[in-house]
């Protein structure tokens, strides 16, 4: 558990000393200093603070403004705090999601932001009747006009918050990434970041797949907050690789053909080959579900399967 503080300043003139020498009287064991408009959403070193904090940590900043400067932006950014478990604290401020009292406070602010939020979509929808009553098309005057400066507006708005939220997420998966890239294959780490339940960000999230996986890195890089080595090639596989990954599909398919009476879940494969001492690709000794599954496909694809259908989890 770490106190990480984050000082920001909108100019160059300005001095971020005062703000620092707060943070550390309260313990704050690293700071983040930025030099940005509290309006620029895209503060790298915002970005970098969220990157490298992690659950049960503590963000902690002298003032809201600091952090943000509109409701909707400072919701936001708790909101990707506690989705880390991390928690939030203003000094200048009664908010601290750490403590009974704080929560209550951002309760009422997360109440104030709906109600802004339920009057804007009232006034859209009336500005939509009025405009269909005059005979006008309502929308983006931009985008109904197909003006290409509004659709790359459009798809520049629509991809930093993409970026966002790769970014707050990534000290869940990048970790991993750098531990076996570019040395493995990207396959053989999807695989892994699956068995370790590491899900990709977003407000539903799904199993990593390896265009996704790639995609993701490929926007940390672009934004200075990963190595680009990790994008390499990863050398080619040897002989022997090749003739353990036949091994362990032959080996899958063989248990699964074994089984009497009903099909074997994918946990009862995993378990068997674990009894055997089997090690998974990465060298791991436990089988994850989602790494049985991968080989059965492939034996199923070489016509090893006796069974037709895709076993159960349990």
């Amino acid at each position: 558990m770490a106190l990480i503080g984050y000082a920001r300043v909108s100019t160059e003139d300005q001095s971020t000393e005062a703000q620092i020498l707060d943070l550390k009287k309260f313990g704050c064991s690293a700071i983040f200093r930025e030099n940005a408009s509290g309006a620029d959403r895209e503060r790298p070193q915002l970005k970098a603070v969220l990157t490298r904090v992690k659950k049960g940590d503590t963000l902690v900043v002298v003032r809201i403004d600091r952090l943000a400067r509109s409701l909707a932006h400072l919701l936001e950014v708790i909101d990707t705090l506690e989705r880390k478990g991390v928690a939030f604290k203003s000094l200048g401020d009664p908010i601290d999601t750490g403590s009974p009292q704080g929560k209550f406070s951002l309760q009422i602010l997360g109440a104030v932001a709906e109600f802004e939020r339920s009057l804007i979509r009232e006034r859209t929808r009336a500005g939509v009747r009025t405009a269909k009553a005059i005979g006008k098309q309502p929308g983006n005057p931009g985008l109904v006009a197909k003006d290409p400066l509004a659709r790359r507006r459009v798809a520049r708005a629509r991809d930093d918050r993409l970026s966002e939220r790769v970014a707050a997420a990534a000290s869940e998966f990048l970790p991993v990434v750098r531990r076996l890239r570019p040395a493995q294959p990207w396959d053989r780490v999807v695989d892994v970041l699956n068995s370790a339940v590491k899900k990709r960000p977003g407000d539903n999230p799904a199993p990593w797949t390896r265009d996704a996986l790639i995609r993701a890195v490929r926007r940390l890089v672009a934004d200075g907050l990963a190595d680009p080595a990790l994008l390499k090639a990863a050398p080619r596989r040897s002989q022997k690789a090749v003739a353990q990954d036949k091994r362990l599909v032959e080996l899958v398919a063989t248990i699964h053909n074994a089984a009497d009476g009903d099909k074997p879940t994918l946990a009862r494969i995993g378990r068997q080959l674990e009894r055997q001492g089997v090690l998974t690709k990465t060298g791991a000794r436990t089988w994850a579900p989602s790494s049985v599954k991968a080989l059965l496909d492939r034996a199923r694809e070489q016509g090893l399967l006796d069974q037709e259908g895709s076993p159960a989890v349990e």
